[in-house]
């Protein structure tokens, strides 16, 4: 059987524009003239440093009201998941469901699997990379729809203003947690997933 190699082993880089593989010695991509590089220059102290900005955004987005209720002129802060009881209670169950979905388990999810990729990658793991590669490509998808909250929100305090007897603000957890968003996205992006590959081919020298 025969073993595997990556084309960093063979001194071949993938053009991060067109895709194009392609000598690492060349420099530039001899399609489009970008700039090659073997990896994303220190792709996991980049990451790091962005999940961890990411976490500290994530605990105000939680602590502080994301919407102020004001109903019938009596005004009531709520946080993320106040407001998702809220919601439930004035039988909006499907919002409720999706703020929920998106703002605590998406995001918590997308942390726990950037953190769990950076430290396989870190550690030189040994692990499934193929399911590790298919582990970051779904986060990496779902980083995408991520602010569906943040539209849902906003969708929700424009139609409540229509109705007049009951008034949504946004607080300053929306924009926290918009900046988690954005944050996570860009972690997401720094991280290079061809690390995990780069460990199979270790381990193969090693034999």
């Amino acid at each position: 059987m025969s073993k595997a190699e990556t084309g960093a082993g063979r001194g071949l880089a993938t053009c991060h524009l067109c895709y194009k593989l392609a000598p690492v010695d060349l420099h530039r991509c001899p399609r489009c003239g970008t700039t090659l590089h073997l990896r994303k220059n220190d792709s996991i102290q980049r990451t790091l440093a962005l999940l961890f900005t990411a976490c500290l955004l994530y605990i105000p987005a939680n602590m502080y009201p994301v919407m102020y209720t004001d109903q019938l002129g009596t005004e009531t802060a709520s946080t993320i998941l106040g407001g998702v009881v809220l919601l439930i209670n004035l039988d909006s169950i499907p919002v409720a469901a999706v703020i929920f979905m998106f703002s605590v388990m998406v995001p918590s999810g997308k942390l726990m699997a950037i953190f769990y990729l950076v430290w396989t990658a870190e550690r030189h793991s040994r692990l499934n990379p193929r399911q590790r590669s298919i582990m970051y490509r779904i986060t990496e998808f779902v980083g995408k729809w991520s602010m569906v909250d943040v539209f849902v929100v906003s969708i929700l305090v424009t139609l409540v203003h229509l109705n007049g007897l009951l008034v949504i603000r946004p607080g300053i957890a929306a924009l926290c947690f918009a900046g988690v968003v954005i944050v996570t996205m860009l972690a997401a992006e720094s991280f290079d997933p061809r690390l995990i590959w780069d460990n199979m081919e270790d381990t193969n020298n090693d034999g």
